[in-house]
């Protein structure tokens, strides 16, 4: 009686594992989709450069993923709304992948497209996020 009443907490314990497994394996990513960009701008309206923390560099300005929220906010309320944002790498700050979800969630809300090199030599891509609730 007790090897059925163990051979069943085994059997449900195995199957809890291989479902949690299978949602780990087939789950949402958490890098964002990175797509070569065919039709990359001439010119982006704003550049960042990666720095510490997952922070963004703006015009020497430090700045958190929030902080670039609001300043895009505020030149969109002043009539300069912005269309694209374009991300590279600063010196030996290389960028992370903090910087790349905060770049995907920007244009996710903020609808701008969003662009990314993350190193010198290698091309620009364009990042694409989908919301999970769709």
């Amino acid at each position: 009686m007790q090897y059925r009443a163990l051979n069943r907490m085994l059997c449900g314990a195995l199957i809890a594992l291989a479902a949690a497994l299978s949602l780990t394996a087939c789950g949402g990513r958490a890098r964002p989709d990175s797509v070569a960009a065919p039709n990359i701008p001439a010119t982006f309206d704003i550049t960042l450069a990666a720095d510490k923390d997952g922070q963004f560099d703006l015009d020497g300005a430090t700045l958190s993923e929030e902080d670039i929220k609001g300043h895009l906010r505020f030149l969109r309320d002043q009539n300069k709304p912005v269309q694209s944002v374009f991300l590279k790498r600063a010196g030996k700050q290389k960028v992370t992948e903090r910087h790349i979800q905060g770049l995907a969630r920007i244009g996710l809300e903020l609808k701008v497209r969003t662009y990314l090199q993350e190193k010198e030599s290698m091309e620009i891509t364009e990042v694409r996020a989908e919301s999970a609730a769709n």
